[in-house]
């Protein structure tokens, strides 16, 4: 163990994009089983050798720049997916409008009857079924 932590000093290591890159490789590699394509084969194999290319890369700035790069898309995407899920599981208690002057979501009790709903962002006011 101790060989390997000498072997690493002065490199880049694994980071986000690694990690996004080796589930991407997993998929592909779980497709190439069922299709057998020689392009899926390349492009594993392409995947495979940025991966470690890129963990063992002592060029460390340039791979930190990349990782920057990648969560600058990244992040925006995972937001929006978590606050998908998360209005999901609010469903059961809480119902949602857009204000239909400045667009805002608005999150209501469900289970209130017709209430009336001002909108934080412009004063709106709407009355509304929760």
């Amino acid at each position: 163990m101790n060989w390997l932590r000498k072997f690493m000093v002065g490199r880049y290591g694994v980071d986000q994009l690694s990690i996004a890159l080796i589930v991407v490789n997993l998929i592909c590699t779980i497709l190439l089983r069922f299709f057998n394509s020689s392009i899926l084969n390349i492009f594993c194999t392409i995947i495979s050798v940025i991966v470690i290319y890129r963990i063992f890369s002592k060029n460390i700035s340039k791979r930190y720049q990349e990782n920057i790069k990648f969560l600058n898309i990244w992040n925006p995407i995972k937001r929006k997916v978590n606050k998908r899920i998360q209005r999901i599981k609010d469903l059961k208690d809480y119902k949602y409008f857009k204000c239909s002057n400045c667009k805002q979501t608005l999150r209501v009790p469900r289970g209130k009857g017709k209430i009336s709903i001002t909108c934080p962002k412009c004063k709106l006011v709407m009355i509304k079924k929760s």
